[in-house]
């Protein structure tokens, strides 16, 4: 993946969510998102900064999506929604309410982090 890395951990869990993580920052590398990519490595994610829904058309592999809340003033999130295993195709995640961005990992990420609507998650996005 290219772009920005960060990392992306549930301070709850105390686990890792992302260790490479790309921040998709403009309205195109939002739209892009990882269509035509052959697949996502484990300990690699996406981040969609104020995103509230995607899709998955044009997408060759499913996904976990973990929705967060607009950073507090300490600059944690926290979880509103995840999905397991959004197909490729034709899974839709349509606008989910209070969400201020998506992480979009490899399928099993979601079970192998423990992470639960209402954990804390920190973002830590680099230049």
């Amino acid at each position: 993946m290219g772009g920005d890395r960060g990392t992306a951990r549930n301070l709850d869990r105390d686990t890792v969510l992302a260790a490479r993580l790309e921040t998709a920052s403009s309205f195109w590398a939002k739209f892009m998102g990882l269509m035509g990519r052959p697949d996502l490595p484990a300990g690699e994610g996406l981040w969609l900064p104020g995103g509230n829904g995607i899709h998955m058309m044009f997408m060759r592999f499913p996904i976990d999506a973990v929705f967060v809340t607009q950073a507090d003033v300490s600059g944690v999130r926290r979880v509103r929604s995840v999905h397991r295993g959004v197909r490729a195709w034709t899974g839709l995640i349509p606008l989910i309410t209070g969400a201020h961005g998506v992480l979009e990992l490899p399928v099993g990420a979601i079970d192998a982090t423990r992470t639960q609507v209402g954990d804390r998650v920190e973002i830590r996005e680099r230049a």
